[in-house]
């Protein structure tokens, strides 16, 4: 279960609408082995294309150098869907290369991307390994503080 912070999916919700109608596309960073989503790093799609994103790859260089000096991992890999459900394409499982991360996916399609839409929005978060996509849960808590103490 991806467990996140109101604040930080409100966040990758906004950037998933700025960037509409190209894919939007970001890390979010945590401590390692806490699995906290907690740093948010909006990316640029270097693609800047409305089906493929693509992490520039040099400010990906440098993301993982500043990750590493702070003893942190991605702990959540996000982009977004423009025109399609929230779902991995082939491409996109594909490119999944961090087997310990949450894959979120946030579809704008339908008008979701659109300030004055107020409906749900398909947020949705995914582990892919060798291959195989498995759904997980979303739970969204106002801080981690919250689910303290709970096991």
């Amino acid at each position: 279960m991806l467990t996140i912070e109101q604040e930080t999916y409100d966040a990758i919700v906004a950037h998933a609408r700025k960037d509409h109608p190209d894919e939007a596309c970001g890390v979010v960073a945590g401590p390692v082995g806490s699995d906290r989503a907690v740093r948010l790093v909006p990316m640029l799609n270097a693609a800047m294309s409305p089906t493929f994103y693509e992490f520039d790859s040099g400010d990906l260089l440098r993301l993982y150098k500043e990750m590493d000096a702070r003893d942190e991992e991605p702990v959540v890999i996000y982009h977004s869907h423009t025109g399609t459900e929230a779902y991995p394409s082939r491409t996109d499982i594909n490119l999944a290369q961090e087997p310990g991360a949450h894959y979120v996916l946030v579809s704008t399609r339908d008008g979701a991307h659109a300030a004055a839409y107020d409906g749900p929005v398909e947020f949705r978060s995914y582990r892919i390994v060798d291959g195989e996509v498995r759904e997980e849960e979303v739970r969204v808590v106002g801080s981690y503080q919250e689910t303290e103490g709970e096991h």
